[in-house]
């Protein structure tokens, strides 16, 4: 038996499960549409699951994810060239799901 999902719906899950504050609410957004065309391109249901969204993506800074993953960001210096550095990098290694003002949701590896 399955239950659409509206976009209130995913976030009260979210906070349900004590999880609210693993994405900001402009990346709980991106990753509720990119999960919705995700199952349109797919031709298949996610269920919901608020841990396992949580372990399977991420939302963090350009620098924190720069950190993380050894990106070398050292040949530029403007913030947007650092930026887009990162945003490569994620686009090439994993699953880009969007950006918000402070940084970057995606599938983490």
């Amino acid at each position: 038996m399955k239950t659409t999902v509206s976009r209130y719906d995913f976030e009260r899950a979210f906070v349900d499960a004590g999880r609210k504050n693993t994405f900001t609410y402009v990346g709980m957004h991106l990753l509720f549409d990119y999960l919705e065309q995700y199952e349109e391109d797919c031709g298949t249901e996610i269920e919901l699951d608020v841990i396992a969204l949580c372990c399977e993506y991420d939302e963090n800074t350009w620098q924190d994810i720069s950190d993380n993953y050894d990106i070398d960001v050292s040949s530029v210096e403007s913030v947007k060239e650092k930026k887009e550095i990162v945003r490569e990098y994620l686009q090439w290694n994993t699953s880009l799901v969007g950006e918000t003002d402070s940084g970057f949701i995606y599938a983490a590896f």
